[in-house]
């Protein structure tokens, strides 16, 4: 029987859905924040007046956090991460030029946004991964009780055909008996 919930139940409790959802969470407060208080997260980053571009950022951010957050499978969310870190990259990397007074504070987001790129890429790729192994077929073996007949017909068939080795040293009690020797003793 197959899990319909949206996080399947392998996923919920691995170290790499932790992480997802860690990067999840981490997505929707950066938006927020980008969101909200526009100037300030400008100012902390070194783009003086993208305030334009940053609500659109932190509108990116949210909807990616939501969709790593509610998703079955959340590896092309997460690579949705490294996508939109590049671009936060390659924007950042725009305003080092000299004359923008706060080129420093840009150089430092440029460094927090390589980090991040690096653990959401290898937080995709180790979902990736995860998906693969989950998604291998499994044998069913539910039919097969690990005998060749019945368990019925099975009942005594080792002992019918079972001869002591000559060094084996057994008491008398503890031997195995013989269907026949059974038969006999019964009778």
């Amino acid at each position: 029987m197959q899990n319909r919930s949206p996080l399947p139940q392998a996923r919920r409790h691995t170290p790499t859905a932790t992480l997802a959802r860690s990067l999840g969470w981490f997505s929707i407060g950066l938006g927020v924040a980008q969101v909200l208080m526009p100037r300030a997260m400008c100012r902390l980053t070194g783009m003086p007046g993208g305030t334009g571009l940053m609500r659109a950022c932190g509108v990116r951010e949210i909807v990616t956090g939501l969709g790593i957050l509610n998703a079955r499978r959340a590896a092309p969310w997460v690579w949705s991460r490294v996508a939109g870190d590049a671009f936060d990259a390659a924007t950042l990397a725009t305003h080092l030029r000299p004359d923008n007074p706060l080129a420093s504070r840009a150089a430092g987001a440029l460094a927090a946004v390589a980090a991040v790129a690096a653990l959401d890429a290898a937080g995709a790729q180790a979902l990736r991964v995860e998906q693969r192994r989950l998604d291998a077929a499994v044998p069913d073996y539910s039919d097969r009780s690990g005998l060749p007949a019945a368990p019925e017909q099975m009942r005594g068939a080792a002992v019918e055909d079972f001869e002591a080795p000559p060094d084996m040293i057994t008491p008398e009690p503890l031997r195995p008996r013989h269907a026949a020797e059974d038969s006999r003793l019964r009778a």
